[in-house]
């Protein structure tokens, strides 16, 4: 799950036990129900790809209700719309399967989800008849499913930024997990 350069950071910030803890206790390689429900009540994500060679991308991704589909634990499919017709995404995943996805739900109960694994670009699929307009569908399979704490995002309905967002007026406030009997030991010290 790390690499030199996070745990480089995490040393310098103190936050390895923790990052190891956030590990044991949250990432899995499928797909709970929980992650099922989330995902296939959004209307869109956002999609990271890279070329062979390690540039990134990163676009967004969206559609009607249902377009983000999780048949088994371990797939998530969704479909591919005319765009541009650059194909960034699709030939960065021919060519470099790595994806990241992050699905994000804003407004006063935010929540997000980082999903890591490797996708196919399928232009036969029987599923293309399914989806009005769909030129592909895209099928991931999940090495890594991460709940991610949702403090920073905007409720963009009420037009209010996080309440977590640190100002020079307050004192920040701490997300409700850092209590939790399992993290609150090895939470460190908050560097300004």
């Amino acid at each position: 799950m790390f690499h030199r350069g996070n745990r480089e950071l995490q040393r310098q910030f103190g936050s390895t036990t923790l990052a190891d803890r956030l590990v044991e206790k949250n990432n899995r390689a499928c797909f709970t129900e929980s992650d099922k429900n989330f995902v296939e009540q959004l209307s869109f994500f956002f999609l990271a790809t890279s070329s062979p060679d390690g540039k990134p991308d990163c676009s967004f991704k969206g559609g009607h209700l249902g377009f983000i589909r999780v048949p088994e634990p371990d797939c998530l499919m969704f479909p591919d719309y005319d765009g541009n017709g650059m194909f960034k995404s699709l030939g960065n995943i021919r060519a470099n399967p790595n994806v990241g996805l992050l699905f994000i739900e804003m407004g006063n109960s935010p929540k997000r989800l980082r999903v890591n694994g490797t996708a196919s670009v399928e232009l036969e699929s029987p599923l293309l008849s399914e989806f009005e307009g769909a030129q592909a569908i895209i099928q991931v399979t999940p090495t890594h499913i991460f709940p991610n704490c949702p403090r920073y995002i905007p409720d963009l309905e009420n037009g209010k930024n996080s309440k977590y967002l640190p100002d020079d007026n307050s004192i920040p406030i701490e997300p409700a997990w850092k209590d939790n009997e399992f993290f609150k030991h090895v939470i460190p010290e908050r560097k300004r």
